[in-house]
């Protein structure tokens, strides 16, 4: 078999740009594991990449994250091989019925646990826990602010962070998906439709600001430095809401700090890529959930991106090729 089924597209634009068609099998290389995919997590940076991104002459195969399970591995590859069940991060890729990945972005699945699910972990679970527990050092007590709580790496993030026993505010709208993300653990919900949110977060912390911010938004930005306290620390680690721009001389002269966090890069970190392995672990343990809002064949693609977009999703949307 030379040829497979994904979506591909040939220009920047709306989900219509993206074509399900026949393209070659992608080629392993000497560090990579060839996986047939069963499950692909959409990703907000899909979405990005494929309104944005200026592709090759060739089209391109959007996507980060995808599990199945592996039916080749390259020449220099010694922990991996064939048959085993995994999840796996690259820079696009996963929108197609096969895919190569580094073999160290592969993480073997844990027996029990269901391949949607670890589909969505290595990036929405990876990003929150790195933001939260590395650049924040989030503690048990301090306040957190979530800027798009209701999308997959927010989802995870109200749930890690309240293990850790922090108290947690989030942006989102909708009374439903607000019911749900209470079922979580979340203590606070800002409906950014209704509420004014730095006047909120104010009175919520007595006029002080929260111990930190992760926004997931990116346009959001000014607003989370004024929600933040003194010595506080925002992490950027998202622009779903578009490139931000910001007065910089307000965080100077409240001693605050900016972190940006980009989980492609972070996965250069032995550290950050054993993270992973965890919370899988974690997930097969039910120590959080995956919340998977709705699950769309791999040919119905267009739709799939195009519900991503409409802001009324909770988690993540599973593709199935």
């Amino acid at each position: 078999m030379n040829t497979m089924k994904a979506a591909v597209y040939f220009q920047p634009g709306k989900p219509d740009v993206l074509h399900y068609r026949d393209v070659p099998l992608p080629v392993c290389g000497p560090d990579d594991v060839l996986v047939k995919i069963e499950a692909i997590a959409l990703e907000g940076g899909d979405v990005i990449n494929r309104a944005t991104a200026v592709p090759g002459p060739e089209g391109s195969v959007p996507g980060y994250s995808a599990a199945g399970s592996i039916v080749a591995v390259g020449v220099n590859v010694k922990d991996r091989h064939p048959g085993q069940r995994v999840a796996t991060i690259a820079l696009a890729g996963s929108h197609a019925e096969y895919r190569v990945a580094p073999a160290a972005w592969s993480w073997i699945i844990p027996q029990g646990l269901d391949v949607a699910a670890a589909a969505v972990i290595p990036v929405s679970f990876g990003t929150a826990a790195r933001a939260l527990f590395s650049r924040l050092n989030l503690k048990a007590g301090e306040t957190l602010l979530i800027q798009g709580g209701a999308g997959g790496v927010g989802v995870a993030a109200i749930q890690l962070a309240k293990a850790r026993g922090a108290r947690v505010l989030a942006t989102l709208s909708g009374r439903e998906r607000i019911a749900q993300l209470a079922q979580l653990g979340l203590d606070v919900a800002l409906d950014y439709r209704q509420q004014d949110i730095v006047a909120e977060v104010k009175r919520l912390t007595e006029g002080a600001g929260v111990d930190s911010v992760l926004d997931l938004v990116g346009s959001t930005l000014d607003q989370s430095l004024a929600c933040l306290r003194e010595w506080g620390t925002v992490v950027l680690a998202g622009n779903a809401g578009g490139t931000p721009h910001v007065d910089l001389m307000a965080l100077q002269q409240a001693n605050q700090h900016l972190s940006g966090l980009f989980w492609g890069r972070e996965l250069a970190h032995e550290e950050a890529r054993a993270s992973v392995d965890r919370l899988l672990l974690d997930a097969r343990d039910k120590q959080f959930s995956v919340v998977i809002d709705k699950q769309f064949a791999l040919a119905d693609v267009v739709e799939a991106h195009r519900y991503a977009e409409e802001n009324r999703v909770l988690g993540r949307i599973i593709l199935r090729p």
